[in-house]
């Protein structure tokens, strides 16, 4: 009698499926998720002559994540980093002026951002597979910058230079404790159930302050400073199970 209610159950529900909607959500599809993903923090900016960034100076990161999803395609994202970043002149031989500049820098990473997220292929339901991303928002990162300048080589540069009459300038701004950015960025997840998958991810942060590194006037005070990080990791989610024995329903 209890297998003839069950199919019975099953049946009424696949009836209904012809004469309307229903969210499949009432099945096995996932109302949250969650991620943590380790890396590294790449800085981009004046003590770097690379257009990529300053792969010579990276540090780890370490992100972390808690997402809605909304639907197939579109989920709401909160994000946190934590991790470090590093710019460094003496890391570079050419130009030949950098290891005469000899300016750098440290500071740490304590991100929170908001974000949107669109799963391009409309796969955030999948059971198994790959599931590629973008996303993008608006964020804060409290900074601790670090600056040095005590080993340029002045002589190199000239008593006249600009670089000096920037730097005196610079050296008289307070450096900021915080900084809005626009994160955006790019990923793929591959599902291996319905509970767990592997992800890898980049996000480049879009800044416009040019004191992440603590130097402007006496760098290039036309370039921009920025940052982007790399991560993999691993994601988790969660929704309510299938209590009718049903299969799932899947769109």
């Amino acid at each position: 009698m209890k297998s003839i209610l069950k199919a019975a159950t099953c049946l009424c529900v696949i009836t209904s499926l012809t004469t309307g909607h229903i969210n499949a959500q009432l099945f096995n599809d996932p109302k949250f998720q969650f991620g943590i993903g380790v890396g590294t923090f790449v800085y981009q900016g004046d003590l770097t002559p690379s257009a990529l960034g300053s792969y010579k100076t990276m540090k780890p990161a370490i992100n972390l994540f808690a997402a809605r999803l909304i639907n197939s395609s579109f989920a709401w994202r909160a994000n946190l980093a934590f991790g470090g970043l590093k710019g460094d002149d003496a890391k570079y031989a050419n130009p030949e002026y950098r290891q005469q500049r000899n300016f750098n820098f440290t500071s740490r990473v304590f991100e929170i951002a908001g974000m949107a997220e669109w799963n391009i292929l409309g796969r955030n339901y999948i059971s198994r597979g790959f599931a590629p991303y973008v996303f993008g928002g608006v964020g804060y990162n409290f900074v601790n910058i670090s600056r040095d300048y005590s080993n340029l080589n002045a002589e190199y540069f000239g008593t006249e230079s600009d670089l000096l009459t920037g730097l005196t300038t610079d050296a008289q701004r307070s450096l900021p404790k915080g900084l809005l950015l626009l994160p955006v960025g790019v990923g793929t997840r591959y599902y291996l159930s319905d509970r767990i998958g592997i992800s890898a991810e980049t996000s480049y942060r879009i800044m416009s302050n040019d004191y992440l590194d603590g130097f402007s006037q006496a760098a290039n005070p036309n370039k921009g400073d920025h940052y982007y990080s790399h991560t993999l990791g691993i994601v988790y989610r969660i929704g309510k199970k299938n209590t009718l024995g049903c299969p799932a329903i899947k769109y």
